[in-house]
């Protein structure tokens, strides 16, 4: 019969403590086990997220490009359009949306999934990334609205003198109807007029649509900058060939 050797003696007075010592090598490591995700990769609810690149990539970039650049609407990836309009002005448009177009309403309060907070990511992003205020410290811009343009002393647009204006500025690109030409395309068909607002064609021919190549207001003719009525009148010959039926709700 063989003897057992003699194994170190447990004292009992010393479980607590290694209770204690275990839990402790547990909890340190925890964060470190296998498949368990990042704090940054835990689920959140959808208003719990303020990432920019999250929020825009699901709620901006299917109309206004991935990168804000090359969708079918206005590229807000554009230093000149970030300079030109405010914060209030950028957050308003993503909380309301723009009425009888295809912009929505992203707001809670207007039925969108949006918060405020989330709101403000999104124009605190665009500007940040996107924006280079500092280009433009001696640029005197034009009034961004027709409001704005009226408020200093530009008369309503008038479709007739808008006839010239465009002949002088624009149908060198867009042909002298306005149906196309060599440097760009139609800008009187009615599909396109219907789905944009009489702001946004005013937004068009002051900031241009630089991932496109088309010039702002400076840079159609060299060393003649548009003026502020010239832009008001050639707005309204645009819209002078919107279909009837949306004139109404484009015109606000």
């Amino acid at each position: 019969m063989h003897s057992r050797p003699n194994a170190p003696a447990f004292h009992y007075s010393n479980a607590p403590l290694l209770v204690a010592f275990m839990i402790l090598i547990l909890t340190a490591g925890c964060d470190r086990l296998p498949g368990k995700p990042t704090p940054e990769d835990r689920w959140k609810a959808s208003t719990e997220v303020t990432d920019f690149s999250q929020l825009y990539a699901l709620n901006c970039a299917g109309c206004h490009g991935a990168d804000g650049r090359l969708g079918a609407a206005r590229p807000l990836n554009d230093p000149l359009y970030l300079a030109l309009v405010n914060a209030a002005t950028l957050h308003e448009a993503i909380a309301r949306g723009v009425p009888g177009t295809s912009a929505p309403a992203l707001a809670q309060q207007a039925g969108g999934p949006l918060t405020d907070k989330q709101i403000d990511s999104l124009v605190e992003g665009m500007r940040s990334r996107w924006g280079k205020a500092e280009n433009f410290n001696n640029v005197a811009f034009p009034p961004y609205s027709l409001q704005d343009a009226s408020a200093k002393g530009s008369a309503p647009g008038d479709s007739q003198r808008g006839a010239v204006v465009y002949q002088t500025y624009c149908a060198q690109c867009h042909g002298k109807d306005g149906n196309g030409g060599p440097k760009g395309g139609s800008v009187i068909n009615p599909a396109y007029l219907a789905l944009v607002s009489d702001q946004a064609l005013r937004t068009a021919v002051i900031v241009g649509r630089s991932d496109l190549g088309m010039p702002d207001w400076r840079g159609n003719i060299s060393g003649q900058p548009m003026n502020l009525q010239e832009i008001s009148d050639v707005v309204a010959w645009l819209a002078s060939h919107r279909p009837a039926a949306s004139i109404a709700s484009k015109s606000k």
